[in-house]
C-alpha cells in the first residue's frame, strides 16, 4: 500500500534525474485516464477543427519534458494536473501556436532544474542564492500558467510571451483592444492565486 501511495513521486523523482524508463512508466500508467479525460472535455472541439486526440501520449511526453519539474505523490492529482496541461497544448495546436514553446532557456539539463514539491508540508527550504530564488519563482509561475483557465492563459501568453500590444492581442482573440487589456488585468491576479494554491498544495490547484 505504501508503495502505491509513493509510486508517482518516486517515478517523477527518477525522471527528473534523467531516467527515461520512469518517464515511460508514468505515461503508460496514466495515458488511458488522461486520454479519456481529454476526449470527454475536448472531443467536440478537436473534431470540429479536424484535430485528433490520438497522440495524447506524445503530448504527455512533451509536457513532462518541457514543463517545470514538479513532484506530487497523489496519482489523481498528478493525472488532473497533466490532463489540464495536455488540454492546453491541444487547444494551442488548434489555435496554431505552441503551449510549451521551444525556448532554449527552458530546456535546461534535467538535474539542474528546480523541482517544485506539491505535497503539503514537503516544500524544501528556500534556495540559498537570489538567482536560485528568482528561478524557482519563475518556475512556479510557469507551472501555474499551464493550469489556469484557457482564456486567462491565452491572453497572458499573447501579451507576455508573444510580446503583442493590446491591439494585437485583441485582434488575435477577436475582441476590442480595451477588452483585451481588461481581460489581461483580470487574468494576472488569477494566475497569482493559482501560484499560491500550488504552493499550499490545495486541491483547487489540481482542477
Amino acid at each position: 500500500m505504501q508503495d502505491e501511495r509513493t509510486q508517482t513521486a518516486r517515478l517523477l523523482n527518477q525522471w527528473h534525474r534523467g531516467d527515461r524508463d520512469a518517464l515511460d512508466q508514468l505515461v503508460q500508467e496514466n495515458a488511458d485516464w488522461i486520454e479519456n479525460r481529454v476526449r470527454h472535455r475536448l472531443g467536440g472541439l478537436l473534431r470540429a477543427r479536424g484535430e485528433t486526440v490520438d497522440y495524447v501520449q506524445e503530448v504527455m511526453v512533451e509536457v513532462l519534458r518541457y514543463a517545470p519539474r514538479f513532484v506530487v505523490s497523489d496519482r489523481q492529482r498528478f493525472r488532473a494536473m497533466l490532463a489540464r496541461m495536455v488540454e492546453n497544448v491541444l487547444r494551442d495546436e488548434v489555435d496554431r501556436h505552441k503551449a510549451l514553446r521551444r525556448d532554449p532557456r527552458r530546456e535546461q539539463p534535467i538535474p539542474t532544474d528546480s523541482v517544485l514539491r506539491l505535497d503539503s508540508g514537503r516544500h524544501r527550504v528556500a534556495p540559498p542564492s537570489e538567482h536560485a530564488m528568482r528561478a524557482e519563482g519563475e518556475a512556479w509561475i510557469r507551472l501555474a500558467l499551464e493550469l489556469i483557465e484557457p482564456e486567462d492563459r491565452k491572453v497572458i501568453l499573447l501579451r507576455e510571451h508573444e510580446g503583442l500590444s493590446f491591439a494585437e492581442v485583441g485582434e488575435a482573440l477577436g475582441i476590442q483592444e480595451n477588452t483585451a487589456r481588461m481581460r489581461f488585468q483580470r487574468a494576472l491576479p488569477r494566475l497569482m492565486k493559482k501560484v499560491e494554491s500550488l504552493r499550499r498544495a490545495g486541491d483547487e490547484a489540481f482542477l
